[in-house]
């Protein structure tokens, strides 16, 4: 197999030259397996397209495809092409059991998505689906690399998708999927996908680098010919085989050094490295003395990865020299199976024997990190929170830094001694009275860099963390050791806590606390979040894990269950009163109509803010008119029975209008100097008046702007959010609602 095609480019016309690939890896059995799976899904797909028009078959097939070229084994294969089955079509999970397996079906339910719940929003609901996703792959690592080749093939096809989409969708797999593909080492997937998301969040500067590259393509192919004849004659003179070839940077790579540092186009020199592939480590050393006696190293350009590897395997010498014509030029030495490490890494480490996937001796030791993410999910209640503390500790930047015997510690950046002393052991973190880096004793909120030899001072007279601690820590993991060490040793304390904190909550709602705290209520309540007694729960209060809020909520849930039916009554007398008042006076309404009504008291909610040309309904709202909404709002309970169903009314635009709506709308982009006044200045262009804007910085390098505009009409929002995507640096716009 190839190492340095690209993955599963070939276009499929059936099943049949999956099977040939598969075949130089596989046995007749597994192959038969494998047809078993296309023909099961192929029926179950039955009629069912994509956007691009194509038969949906050719998407799972391309996605086993993917993962047969990473040498993946019979059941990812299959699971590959059965992962949308349960999801998008009649089949389901136990169906797949029955036919396929455990394993298979547990492959099939982590990549499949809780569509049939009702979560409160989108964002929810996606947090929530990336939880069990991750999940699932701390379970079984195929569940993410089969979730990756997914995302790689619906990248590849997002010219399909409306454009709102391919930003959205191109930023998601920005911030999640290529973080996942760098931590997991898999450079073929997550190169390819960057740079198709930086071609729909930043089209301009796509095609003007790519331009620029094809410009000097000719010149540095010649320099790179030169180079490599010189290394060639090298090596034979020194009895080395190797395979030597130029590699040209990717898009998004060269993007992020030119915003990272500030720099134009013609001054990033390293657009082309060198790539030596040697026999054995020996050969790599060897070869890095006759690149060093060609040319002159640049100071500070060294890497070696082979003696420290990277945290996902990634193994490589790297040196950059000044080459001919006093061009810097980067050289890159590694052996094939690091070479095949670093394109498929975690992939690469699974071996294929019969018909069972089987780790490498150090598997374990180098996927310590999918434990932590399992103990993450059980101590993480929401979701939001889970995904907000992965970003931190699994997708940050990292830094490496060393204990004093010479043990290398990955930590996300911005860690502190406290996130070191955690990481060794539990134990370390809760004695910890100090810390020494490189010999010299610092505060525990000192910034570690990488190198930094770490030394924690502990003592057995501790009297454990401090309630500092929490936010003295940078890393979700040594929050929660700490949060668990207050939970566990302050028990008593934090139940107590936890009556007077849910007391003094019923008191602020004008309830009595010995009325609603009996054993009978808080055991009910209790139960509802899964606390096995009261104390619990009391403790959880106590030490943060839940709030009092929540606790009062599932309290009085009984009765305002029975006010709102109580209400019922008083519902249809509201109607009549405010058809009644209205009928005697006129009422602004704002353009909008209630069917069938006139003179109607009417405002538009702010949750969502409605303009002409959106879908709308009206709401009955109690003794302030009707309110008029999106149809898509989130706070109108469609498909509910009761009071709430009967509160929803039609209502219609006026045929003309002439009057502006307030807007909110939101925008990302790359946070570089200047954006805000270019996106004002786009805005003003449209003459359109703004009413508000703030803007932030947040992770990665993002800017935030949240934007009031007035607007006439939808037509009017469409060419003002256009003009803002014409902004440079812009990745997404859209109308949010609150």
């Amino acid at each position: 197999m190839a190492l340095t095609r690209t993955l599963g480019k070939g276009r499929f016309m059936g099943i049949e030259q999956l099977l040939e690939k598969a075949s130089v890896y596989m046995k007749e059995q597994d192959l038969i397996r494998i047809k078993e799976a296309y023909d099961f899904a192929e029926q179950a797909h039955h009629g069912q397209v994509r956007k691009s028009g194509e038969p949906y078959i050719l998407h799972p097939v391309t996605v086993a495809d993917i993962l047969v070229d990473m040498g993946m084994d019979v059941l990812s294969i299959i699971a590959a092409l059965l992962h949308d089955v349960v999801e998008d079509t009649t089949v389901d999970l136990g169906t797949v059991r029955a036919k396929f397996g455990e394993t298979c079906a547990m492959l099939v339910d982590g990549l499949t998505k809780l569509e049939k719940i009702r979560f409160q929003s989108k964002e929810e609901q996606q947090n929530e689906n990336y939880r069990k996703m991750f999940v699932a792959m701390a379970q079984d690592i195929r569940v993410i690399l089969i979730k990756l080749a997914d995302r790689l093939h619906n990248m590849r096809t997002l010219k399909y998708q409306s454009e709102e989409s391919q930003r959205r969708i191109a930023y998601e797999t920005l911030e999640i999927f290529c973080p996942i593909a760098h931590r997991l080492g898999i450079s073929a997937i997550k190169w390819e996908m960057e740079d198709i998301a930086l071609r729909y969040l930043n089209p301009q500067q796509y095609y003007r680098i790519a331009n620029l590259m094809k410009k000097k393509r000719a010149e540095r192919e010649q320099f790179i010919d030169d180079v490599i004849t010189r290394i060639r004659e090298k090596l034979e003179e020194m009895g080395i085989e190797g395979d030597i070839s130029g590699r040209p940077k990717h898009l998004y790579s060269i993007y992020k050094k030119m915003t990272a540092r500030n720099k134009q186009f013609n001054e990033i020199y390293d657009l082309l490295a060198i790539r030596i592939i040697v026999d054995n480590i020996k050969d790599c050393y060897a070869t890095l003395g006759i690149i060093h006696t060609l040319w002159k190293p640049m100071p500070g350009r060294f890497k070696d990865y082979i003696a420290m590897p990277k945290a996902n395997m990634y193994q490589s010498l790297h040196t950059t020299v000044v080459g001919p014509n006093g061009e810097p030029t980067e050289v890159q030495i590694r052996t094939w199976e690091m070479h095949r490490t670093s394109e498929y890494g975690i992939a690469a480490h699974w071996a294929y024997k019969e018909g069972m996937v089987v780790p490498d001796g150090n598997f374990e030791d180098k996927m310590s990190w999918f434990r932590e993410i399992l103990e993450l999910q059980n101590e993480t209640r929401d979701a939001a929170e889970f995904m907000e503390s992965l970003k931190m500790d699994f997708f940050a930047d990292l830094v490496f830094v060393f204990t004093p015997s010479g043990e290398v510690i990955e930590l996300p950046a911005g860690s502190v001694p406290l996130d070191f002393a955690y990481r060794i052991h539990t134990e370390v973190g809760n004695r910890t009275i100090g810390a020494k880096v490189n010999g010299r004793i610092v505060p525990l909120d000192h910034k570690l860099k990488t190198g930094d030899i770490v030394e924690i001072l502990t003592s057995k007279h501790s009297y454990g963390p401090s309630q500092d601690w929490v936010k003295i820590a940078q890393s979700s993991h040594a929050r929660s050791k700490i949060r668990q060490w207050f939970k566990k040793e302050k028990r008593e304390e934090n139940v107590a806590k936890g009556r007077d904190l849910l007391e003094r909550e019923l008191k602020r709602l004008g309830l009595e606390p010995p009325a609603w705290m009996t054993d009978e209520k808080l055991q009910e309540a209790a139960g509802k979040f899964s606390f096995n007694d009261i104390e619990d729960m009391m403790s959880a209060i106590g030490f943060g894990g839940i709030t009092a809020a929540q606790i009062c909520t599932k309290l009085t849930e009984k009765m305002r269950r029975e006010a709102e039916e109580a209400n019922q009554i008083e519902l249809t007398n509201e109607k009549k009163e405010i058809k009644s008042a209205n009928a005697k006076k006129g009422r602004p309404n704002h353009g909008v109509t209630v069917k069938g009504v006139d003179n109607l008291l009417v405002r538009f909610a702010r949750c969502c803010n409605p303009v002409p040309g959106d879908a709308i309904v009206g709401y009955i709202t109690r003794g302030r008119g009707v309110s008029v909404h999106r149809m898509d709002c989130l706070n109108i309970p469609f498909g509910m029975d009761g009071e709430e169903a009967e509160r929803v009314i039609e209502v219609e635009w006026e045929e003309s209008v002439e009057a502006n709506y307030s807007v909110d709308i939101e925008i990302t982009g790359h946070d570089r100097r200047g954006l805000l006044n270019d996106v004002l200045h786009a805005v003003s262009e449209s003459k359109t008046n703004i009413s508000a804007v703030t803007g932030r910085s947040v992770k990665n390098k993002m800017g935030l702007i949240h934007m009031t505009v007035l607007i006439r009409n939808v037509d009017h929002l469409s060419s003002v959010v256009e003009k803002i995507k014409r902004v440079q640096d812009i990745y997404s716009v859209h109308r949010i609602m609150q």
